[in-house]
């Protein structure tokens, strides 16, 4: 008999829910040749694209709190007059393309908005730089290694310019501005950066040295409080993974200069887990955080990227991990939508919630159900609970109402290939029955029926390789 644990009135950090990311521009070298749409919502109907779109954002559907949204390097094509390359006070939106190479994505971030809204809720967005214009590299390449000094600030205009437009034009709630995408990875291009290695299966990046990120978090956040965009956080990048995160140098660098971490408005990284040891190596540490937190212990920490794995219940454990591990408040996997040959080579982290085919019909794939498991229990506003299990393949994660309407949920992962005989332990509900849903190999976000507390113990079995959700007295489909 396993014995677990969780205490929801044991809070460990405040939640900020779970979200999506639609990619549109991600690999092509010339979208004017290639209008590249990875999401794939340029080949459905108006139908199948609004059915996604419920299964996504609706009360029945797995109610995401934050959209992802990438800046691709084609939204400003000429270098601007030099006068404006150097003053921090002016963004001029004349001077970007906002709209050409993100048409899908901004269709799927207001449309999720209206939907989110018709049910009471809202939404955070978080937009980060894919990679800058080719003018703005050393290189003068697509995909150039290295950031030209003179650019510096055009570059850091180009993320500002990006926030301003969905934020004033689009009227989508952009909170935050990340800096980069796993731009710490310098072997994605020759030692001597002599070329992009543009068409070898990667997206766009720029590589960001540590001390280029402490610049931009300060030159981002001086020219948003110019554009009186004050409330708007900068947030220091998105590295591969936690453990390049803080032992790669780059939350040291962060927590070593104090005005860094003052105009820092949350903590970013991509939460990819790699057990292999050697320069692929990533786990969920929470070190990284830690450091800065040391500093700024209000700070937040969202994972802006993870694998959806083999889209089973390993993949809920790895955001078991990374909540857990990491001290993490957020998690938004890999893009949910996938139209699997516009990756060149294809993408090394294939697992999603949808797939759409070239002949115009989509998928609902495994990772949908096993992701509502959480993402629905998860919501915003609510604090993570104290969990505890006396078998590792039985993986907890508790959500406290923590005052909002949403009701204490608890979410079981048997990782086993056997049934696992669980007792668990609650406190803190104020009621004895809980609803339970479930996804297995058999099932799919499967209503399995109540189950009563009885001497604070709810009793379980529960079935290989499944995941399981309580929500206290609420049935909530």
């Amino acid at each position: 008999m396993v014995k677990a644990y969780v205490d929801f009135q044991k809070k460990l950090q405040q939640w900020d829910g779970f979200g999506v990311n639609y990619v549109e521009t991600a690999q092509t070298p010339d979208y004017t040749v290639d209008p590249q749409d990875y999401g794939g919502f340029s080949l459905l109907t108006d139908e199948d694209r609004k059915n996604i779109l419920n299964l996504i954002f609706s009360e029945e559907g797995l109610k995401p709190c934050i959209i992802k949204m990438f800046l691709d390097p084609f939204h400003q094509p000429t270098i601007p007059p030099q006068e404006y390359s150097k003053s921090l006070d002016d963004v001029d939106l004349s001077l970007y393309e906002h709209t050409e190479t993100t048409r899908w994505m901004r269709y799927f971030a207001k449309e999720g908005l209206k939907i989110t809204r018709q049910r009471n809720a809202d939404l955070d967005i978080i937009t980060t730089l894919y990679g800058p214009p080719a003018w703005m590299t050393k290189q003068k390449i697509l995909r150039g290694r290295d950031l030209d000094p003179s650019h510096r600030i055009n570059c850091a205009k180009y993320m500002v310019s990006w926030a301003r437009y969905l934020r004033d034009i689009e009227n989508l709630p952009v909170k935050y501005i990340s800096l980069h995408n796993e731009g710490e990875d310098y072997h994605r291009w020759p030692y001597d950066g002599s070329g992009s290695n543009l068409g070898t299966g990667h997206d766009y990046n720029m590589y960001w040295p540590a001390e280029q990120v402490v610049d931009f978090i300060k030159l981002v956040r001086d020219i948003l409080n110019k554009q009186g965009m004050n409330d708007m956080g900068v947030a220091p990048g998105e590295t591969t993974n936690w453990y390049r995160f803080s032992d790669w140098g780059y939350a040291y660098a962060i927590a070593d200069d104090r005005d860094a971490v003052d105009k820092l408005g949350i903590i970013t990284s991509h939460g990819f887990f790699n057990p292999n040891y050697g320069n692929f190596y990533g786990d969920h540490r929470s070190l990284g955080n830690d450091i800065i937190r040391e500093k700024k212990p209000s700070l937040h920490s969202w994972v802006t990227s993870t694998s959806w794995s083999k889209m089973d219940a390993k993949f809920v454990n790895e955001i078991r991990d990374n909540i857990y591990c990491a001290k993490t408040n957020a998690i938004i996997p890999w893009a949910c939508i996938q139209r699997p040959v516009k990756w060149l080579g294809g993408d090394p982290n294939p697992g999603t919630a949808f797939k759409v085919y070239e002949d115009g019909t989509y998928s609902v794939e495994p990772g949908y159900y096993f992701y509502k498991q959480v993402c629905r229990a998860g919501q915003q506003g609510m604090a993570v609970a104290a969990v505890s299990a006396t078998d590792s393949t039985i993986g907890l994660i508790g959500f406290s109402a923590n005052n909002t309407d949403n009701p204490n949920a608890l979410v079981v992962i048997n990782i086993s290939e056997e049934q696992k005989a669980i007792d668990i332990g609650i406190n803190g509900n104020h009621n004895n029955i809980f609803f339970a849903y479930r996804t297995s190999c058999e099932e799919k976000y499967q209503y399995i029926g109540s189950i009563n507390v009885e001497d604070n113990i709810l009793k379980y079995c529960a079935p290989p390789q499944s995941v399981t959700t309580f929500y206290e007295g609420e049935d909530c489909k």
